[in-house]
């Protein structure tokens, strides 16, 4: 038996270099099967993702032009706001930030938790800023947050713009905090310029529309990195 081991491993060393299979060989292999799988589960993912709907349009009411930012995770909305409007006699520009969801709690607009173990209540941050022509040095910044079906304020405070912002700038009390009186003020405020309820309503279809249009664009730019 031993010779005929000792012989057999004889004829292996004597074959040519090109008949044995290398180790790269085999890694090649392994290599090109586990891209085969990886590349049928990224196409097997896209197919079952459903066709992208065009995005919903801006509320008639408030004509923002939406700058949809593809490949990030946030949407610019903007406005001109005329005096003809309610703008009290000065044009001014509103600017609307908003991420996709970042969130589920679920706070009222009295602070109260909701409860009752319903399906959670998606969050999404919005940062609204209006600036007039006649001061492009300064404008009104608002934190807000975009519920499915309201606006909620958070905080409201004046920037500088084109200068870089305080390390600690003081930003006023959280909006809960203030009268009663100045709240139904500042949401008269944004609801004369398109930020409001309808808007939030809005946001929450456009991004339910964006995470899945971006998360196509995602599956198919991974794809297209694996096949080259």
């Amino acid at each position: 038996m031993a010779r005929r081991l000792l012989h057999l491993r004889h004829h292996l060393t004597t074959l040519p270099p090109r008949l044995l299979p290398s180790r790269q060989y085999m890694a090649d292999m392994r290599r090109s099967a586990f891209l085969d799988r990886l590349l049928r589960s990224l196409r097997s993912e896209i197919s079952s993702c459903r066709p992208e709907p065009a995005p919903p349009l801006p509320p008639s009411a408030a004509p923002f032009t939406v700058d949809d930012r593809p490949g990030e995770q946030w949407i610019r909305l903007r406005r001109a706001f005329s005096a003809a409007e309610g703008g009290g006699g000065e044009e001014e520009e509103v600017r609307v930030d908003a991420t996709m969801v970042d969130g589920a709690v679920a706070p009222t607009r009295s602070g109260a938790v909701a409860d009752g173990g319903g399906p959670p209540r998606m969050h999404i941050s919005v940062h609204v800023e209006v600036s007039k022509t006649t001061r492009p040095d300064m404008a009104l910044h608002f934190e807000c947050s975009a519920w499915p079906e309201e606006m909620d304020v958070e905080r409201v405070y004046p920037v500088r713009r084109g200068a870089p912002a305080p390390e600690q700038q003081y930003m006023g009390r959280q909006f809960r905090e203030l009268d009663e009186e100045m709240q139904g003020a500042v949401r008269d405020y944004l609801e004369q310029r398109g930020v409001n309820d309808e808007l939030a309503e809005f946001l929450h279809s456009y991004m339910e529309n964006k995470e899945q249009t971006e998360l196509v664009r995602w599956l198919r730019n991974v794809e297209c990195y694996l096949k080259k």
